[in-house]
């Protein structure tokens, strides 16, 4: 039996058995696992809050998202609002103005129409007058001038009353 090593190897297995249990390696071994099952846990647990941090980080970038196309969408909607209105304005504007250019034009073909008509007047008087002095130079005599003169300082004193 002593030369059996089947026996010598239940021997030191036994030996070996004894001395871990005398240096308590199954409480330290049990208390490796412990700590190791309390950091697993531990980082799950980190695993998790970071899990919901980045949930809720998710949500809100979500909801800035939408808010921010809502804002863009409104910024679109007073831009065309504000183009429409300048549009009108500059187009009420243009048409004010092309009013006063063709209320100039027309004044001024009316004054071009008067001042036509002075010149034209003018011409006439003075053919008229020169007509009145030929015909006066040649067939008007010195009574003819006085009883003229007459005439006309009672029209002038008339006119003047």
């Amino acid at each position: 039996m002593l030369q059996d090593p089947t026996f010598w190897t239940a021997i030191a297995f036994a030996g070996f058995v004894l001395v871990l249990l005398y240096v308590k390696l199954p409480a330290v071994v049990g208390k490796l696992l412990d700590d190791r099952a309390s950091a697993i846990r531990l980082e799950l647990e980190e695993a998790r809050n970071l899990r919901e941090q980045a949930q809720s980080v998710l949500a809100d970038y979500e909801r800035r998202q939408r808010q921010a196309e809502k804002e863009a969408e409104n910024i679109i909607v007073q831009a065309k609002a504000e183009a429409e209105r300048l549009a009108d304005e500059t187009r009420t504007k243009l048409e004010a103005s092309l009013e006063r250019r063709m209320k100039l034009a027309e004044d001024k073909i009316a004054q071009a129409e008067v001042q036509a008509l002075k010149e034209v007047r003018i011409q006439a008087a003075e053919i008229a007058i020169a007509a009145a002095g030929k015909i006066i130079t040649d067939d008007f005599t010195a009574k003819d001038a006085s009883s003229l003169v007459d005439s006309n300082i009672k029209d002038l004193k008339k006119a003047l009353n």
